[in-house]
């Protein structure tokens, strides 16, 4: 099992960065319950395809219920942490906030997720991954010269800022607690994040070597040695060939080696070089580039579909993808060299587990059968 194994969480559903976090602890090996709402449960037994909610049980509670909050916090006296990605305030409103929780366990982890942070005045306000990485200054440089802030899925908020966060957050709580015997707060903040995530660039910028204009730089589709370049069959390749002796192989694979061109960091010259490479690329198909460049040190890649990304001989032969109950998906990452990660099981139905899970954490079979009378379980 994975370096997590013996860890246990609790995770309260939510959506997207919450159970991303908790996919990657579960991935690690750590024993997540997840505890959906009992309005939620279907009664569906087997996977569904929601790959985020993979590796762990569920548990369907009815959180408006005393009882149903009495027996989240019997939980919580067993696990050591908590995943949490409501609205501040409202895990004290159901009489689950972290005071509540570490006065029953004082070792206990607390994993908060959230857009804006516990506090601040934006902290009450709705909003997504397109708002959190806006206000952190991570949109407004992704996208091409003249055209609009182009949002990169919701990578860079939700998962990247947000989940990765977390999870790292929570990592470092529980190291922390082998030495002080002690739980805390972790506070993870995807405008926090998103920020974070942008260091070097504001490193960049105070060195002179960032122009705010978007789409004008080395790394944001300014370079005509990073970009990506539309083929003869309509699909794309990417080049990222930076450093003099890998710029130096792609003229030499593009053919342009012979010509007399300004040299590579003349920005004046990138739009007129940009063009002409593009006018290079375009004169083949994707696959026919591949056979020319890839596997070489010109920094190239295909531009790969989601479907394509799978069955890539580089991808198989690692194991980035992988298949459970039917569904193909990426593998746990990273890698460890004697605790390997892996796929508890498939993503389970709201509620799936409720029986069975409540067991294992010491919940009595006279307890349970209280609990769904009384109407605080599905």
């Amino acid at each position: 099992m994975g370096p997590l194994e013996g860890i246990r969480i609790i995770e309260i559903a939510g959506i997207g960065p919450g159970p991303f976090c908790a996919m990657m602890l579960s991935d690690m090996g750590a024993e997540v319950l997840r505890i959906d709402r009992a309005e939620r449960v279907s009664g569906a037994k087997g996977p569904t395809a929601d790959l985020l909610a993979r590796g762990r049980r569920s548990v369907g509670v009815n959180l408006k219920s005393s009882a149903g909050v009495a027996v989240i916090l019997d939980l919580i006296e067993r696990a050591d942490g908590l995943i949490e990605g409501f609205r501040p305030g409202v895990m004290e409103r159901l009489g689950l906030g972290p005071d509540v929780c570490l006065a029953r366990n004082p070792k206990l982890v607390y994993g908060r997720m959230t857009g804006w942070g516990q506090e601040g005045p934006m902290a009450q306000a709705a909003g997504h991954d397109i708002n959190y990485i806006a206000l952190a200054g991570a949109l407004e440089p992704i996208g091409r010269a003249g055209e609009a802030p182009l949002p990169p899925l919701n990578l860079v908020g939700d998962f990247g800022g947000g989940a990765m966060m977390l999870a790292f957050g929570m990592a470092c709580a529980l190291v922390e607690r082998q030495r002080s015997g002690k739980g805390q707060v972790v506070d993870a903040a995807m405008v926090d994040g998103a920020a974070l995530l942008m260091t070097m660039f504001h490193g960049m910028r105070h060195m002179g070597f960032w122009d705010e204009r978007r789409g004008y730089n080395l790394l944001d589709t300014g370079a005509h040695f990073y970009d990506t370049y539309a083929c003869k069959d309509g699909k794309y390749v990417s080049l990222g060939s930076i450093e003099p002796q890998f710029y130096k192989e792609m003229l030499e694979r593009l053919g342009l080696a012979g010509e007399t061109l300004p040299h590579q960091m003349d920005k004046a010259k990138w739009p007129e070089l940009k063009q002409k490479v593009a006018a290079v690329i375009a004169t083949r198909t994707r696959d026919e580039w591949c056979a020319i460049m890839e596997g070489t040190d010109v920094c190239f890649a295909p531009v790969l579909s989601m479907t394509e990304a799978i069955d890539h001989p580089h991808n198989k032969l690692r194991g980035t993808f992988t298949e459970v109950a039917g569904l193909s998906q990426p593998a746990p990452a990273p890698r460890f060299s004697r605790t390997r990660p892996e796929i508890q099981r498939p993503p389970a139905q709201a509620g799936e587990h409720t029986d069975d899970a409540l067991r294992d954490w010491g919940v009595a079979d006279a307890r349970v059968a209280e609990l769904r009378a009384a109407g605080a379980i599905a």
